[in-house]
């Protein structure tokens, strides 16, 4: 990967949708050549899919909470994994070194939603311990 590579990731990232044209015309380079490096970039597993980001406020979704986990026990740990990738309100999942097993980003229309998000879905899964929520006011920055 070389500092083109790294200059169409960067557009690619602000736009997913972009043209070739313009990505074209930025790093002066011809479109096929702009679509060939973005097909090798894919091939390599650099790029894994193209997405969009969502305004959580605008579909009333307004509380971004922060969730650490503890696993009872090792053999809880895939069952949890699997349940995770299965709640919608989960954002991201993080496995940590340190107090905390796991730490979910996760997303709800108010307070009310997360509690039964917290108490009806989560804590269901089995080998949850220990959790710990932490609410965000504010978001200052937030990159995909």
């Amino acid at each position: 990967m070389d500092q083109l590579d790294a200059d169409i990731l960067a557009m690619l990232q602000k736009n997913a949708r972009i043209q070739l044209s313009e990505i074209s015309r930025h790093i002066h380079l011809t479109i096929p050549a702009v679509s060939e490096r973005i097909k090798k970039l894919e091939a390599k597993g650099i790029i894994e899919k193209y997405t969009i980001k969502l305004n959580h406020e605008k579909m009333n979704d307004k509380l971004l909470a922060f969730i650490f986990v503890n696993i009872e026990r090792t053999e809880d740990i895939e069952g949890f994994r699997r349940a995770v990738r299965l709640l919608d309100n989960v954002l991201t999942c993080h496995h940590l070194a340190g107090e905390y097993d796991y730490l979910l980003k996760v997303i709800c229309r108010d307070t009310k939603d997360l509690e039964t998000f917290i108490s009806s879905q989560l804590k269901k899964i089995k080998g949850v311990r220990k959790t710990n929520t932490i609410i965000a006011l504010s978001s200052i920055k937030e990159e995909m």
